[in-house]
């Protein structure tokens, strides 16, 4: 009979493959406290802007692969001169509410989201920009000059008119609405739960049948927010969550140690540069020294020490993953030796007392300012010894992140900053590399100027042709090459711990930390066995 048993079985799972089926629950817990559940609002939190992810859709959103999708878009056209955006909304999304969502809901997003009244911090991205109706599924939106990007502006979530369309813009901060929310997304509000202290403790999803997406296979999800990060680890050791965001490297040894636990590495568009000032270094104004900088760098050993290997070495502003991408690997491979010949060759002698280079009375030295971030302290170290090691003398100022931003980043009184900067996997390099943002708040943080750059940087954004962009973005690469404005480092995983319970999350990619539930409703934790 146990032998009839066995073959009976092994029968059946030799015919049969496991399918998603609905149901089951899924916890995540993260730091901080929800407070804008608003597409409109909630930019400067995680907490928020994970929950909307969920919660709320956007005309257009991102794939697995972090590249524009239509979502409530059903189409979209372009004008020939590019400055004329029309999309056609799709016809079978609700509300959680059950009403239907409709043209005028969007076009009552943008309007306010336009006004200054309701203080959205998208609202920079739309100056200038005109909103109107076209018919009863369509939107037109007009721009005073072609934009490449502007797609991106219109992953935001919609808002149900219906529900905001009488709350005053004084209010809409403070609207009951921001924690209970109503949107057209995947997951709807269920509850959520507070602390003695009022602090919400868990906040509470559930399956929207109704999702223009197909409903999704989870039927509920929990939020549990933590104090802090120890807080949240423990949480997380202790079975009271399934997956957490984003976790250090250095504390990724805490989490991962189960079998039953899996670490999504997914690439984001952040990465990390010492960003150079020449106008306060006499060293670093020289082209040989930067040169020579560039290439006596380990890049892997950085990766390796600082991030545990959670990370990829980076040579360029453009991610492998970004259309014009040009390989530099090879132009920046780690070489000492040819960084000493560089230098000797351009008459920096090494003072044998000192140890440290000199030429025309000038001393091969300079600071390196950078916040108190561990992670960066450490990076600051590993470099100092690095260009030790060619003759030079490297300083290193750690600032709070507040002094840091007030001090330094604003004033640009820095000879080299070791900082990050945050892109999208279609980036728009104009702010971080422009001569128009050198000064505060513009965000070219090595002060670069060359006007053969800024008249790329001018026309890709107007260039909605793939190739020649990318093309543009080569010969970008290639004078950052030349001049060599900063130094680029490497860009750290997201780290993303979570339960091998839970499968079907099949995101790579991601242009913020809320688009790692890109395909949430294709995730599921429940399977059932049909015949192959």
């Amino acid at each position: 009979m146990a032998s009839s048993v066995f073959w009976l079985k092994h029968v059946y799972f030799g015919f049969t493959v496991p399918i998603p089926k609905l149901g089951g629950e899924y916890a995540e817990g993260m730091v901080g406290q929800p407070i804008y559940v608003n597409p409109l609002l909630s930019q400067t939190s995680d907490s928020d802007a994970d929950l909307v992810a969920l919660v709320y859709s956007g005309l257009f959103g991102y794939d697995k692969e972090g590249k524009i999708r239509n979502d409530l878009a059903e189409r979209y056209e372009v004008s020939e001169d590019k400055k004329v955006y029309t999309v056609y909304i799709r016809k079978d999304a609700k509300w959680h509410d059950g009403q239907n969502l409709d043209i005028e809901d969007v076009v009552f997003t943008f309007n306010i989201l336009k006004d200054p009244t309701y203080k959205s911090p998208l609202r920079q991205n739309w100056q200038g920009v005109t909103v109107s109706q076209v018919d009863e599924s369509s939107i037109k939106f007009e721009l005073k000059n072609p934009y490449f990007g502007f797609l991106e502006n219109l992953t935001v979530g919609i808002l149900p008119k219906h529900i905001w369309q009488d709350i005053p813009a004084e209010r809409f901060a403070l609207a009951e609405k921001n924690l209970r929310p109503i949107g057209s997304g995947p997951y709807m509000f269920a509850d959520f739960q507070k602390d003695s202290n009022g602090n919400i403790i868990t906040y509470k999803l559930s399956a929207f049948k109704g999702y223009h997406g197909g409903a999704p296979y989870i039927s509920r999800i929990n939020f549990n927010f933590y104090p802090d990060d120890s807080a949240l680890i423990s949480a997380f050791k202790k079975k009271e969550v399934a997956g957490i965001s984003d976790v250090s490297p250095e504390k990724l040894g805490d989490v991962s140690s189960s079998k039953n636990i899996q670490v999504k590495e997914l690439v984001i568009p952040r990465y990390f540069a010492l960003f150079i000032n020449q106008t306060k270094s006499v060293a670093l104004a020289y082209d040989e020294v930067r040169k020579a900088l560039a290439i006596s760098v380990n890049r892997q050993e950085i990766v390796d020490t600082v991030l545990g290997g959670k990370g990829i070495p980076l040579y360029s502003p453009l991610f492998p993953q970004m259309n014009g991408h040009t390989d530099m690997s090879g132009d920046y491979a780690y070489n000492p030796e040819e960084a000493r010949r560089i230098l000797d060759g351009a008459g920096w002698s090494l003072n044998n007392e000192s140890g440290v280079r000199e030429k025309d009375g000038n001393r091969f030295e300079f600071e390196i300012v950078t916040t108190d971030w561990p992670e960066l302290m450490e990076n600051a170290e590993l470099l100092k010894r690095q260009w030790g090691e060619i003759g030079a003398k490297v300083d290193i100022k750690v600032l709070s992140v507040s002094d840091f931003q007030q001090n330094y980043i604003r004033t640009r009184e820095y000879p080299s900053l070791l900082f990050g900067q945050a892109l999208s996997f279609n980036p728009d390099l104009y702010s971080f590399w422009h001569s128009s943002n050198k000064r505060d708040p513009g965000l070219n943080l090595a002060l670069f100027d060359n006007k053969d750059a800024d008249t790329l940087l001018e026309s890709i954004r107007q260039e909605t042709d793939d190739n020649k962009r990318a093309e543009s973005y080569r010969q970008f690469s290639d004078i950052i090459k030349e001049k060599n404005p900063a130094i680029f480092l490497y860009s750290q995983y997201y780290l993303y711990p979570i339960s091998k319970a839970v499968k079907g999350n099949e995101v790579v990619n991601i242009n913020a930390p809320s688009w790692r539930f890109a395909d949430i409703s294709k995730w599921y934790i429940k399977t059932s066995r049909v015949w192959k």
